[in-house]
């Protein structure tokens, strides 16, 4: 049985600018960092209410990924305000991927690509918000 995400994994080329970049999104510093060498091979933070684990590994330890285009699938980060975030994304130097959406009463979608190529996705959600109000009653 599926029991929920653990770790979700972007891919970047420049370790250094995808830690500046994601401390400042998570407005924290990463708590698990893996070296090889003399850059980052992968680091980790942990976020959110549940503290999902958000993992950034270098390219050069990734399965072949199409280049110059965003790849992947796009993981939805629940939002307080989609708009919100969506411009503080793009203020930190994301790029358009989907302007905000309504998609259906209490759930909105937006989606941007990273300064390293890859899709994030935000969203007002209110099933999660309700099954966190459920869950800490």
């Amino acid at each position: 049985m599926l029991r929920g995400l653990t770790t979700i994994t972007f891919f970047a080329d420049d370790m250094a600018a995808a830690r500046s970049w994601y401390t400042q999104v998570f407005e924290s510093e990463p708590y698990f960092i893996r070296d090889v060498g003399p850059e980052a091979a992968y680091l980790e933070w942990r976020t959110g209410d549940y503290q999902h684990e958000f993992g950034l590994l270098n390219t050069r330890f990734a399965p072949h990924r199409p280049t110059g285009r965003p790849s992947g699938a796009i993981v939805y980060w629940a939002v307080d305000d989609v708009e919100a975030a969506y411009e503080r994304l793009l203020a930190l130097g994301a790029t358009e991927h989907d302007k905000p959406a309504e998609r259906g009463p209490g759930f909105t979608t937006a989606s941007v690509t990273d300064p390293f190529g890859n899709l994030l996705g935000i969203m007002y959600n209110q099933h999660y918000l309700d099954v966190l109000a459920a869950r800490h009653g």
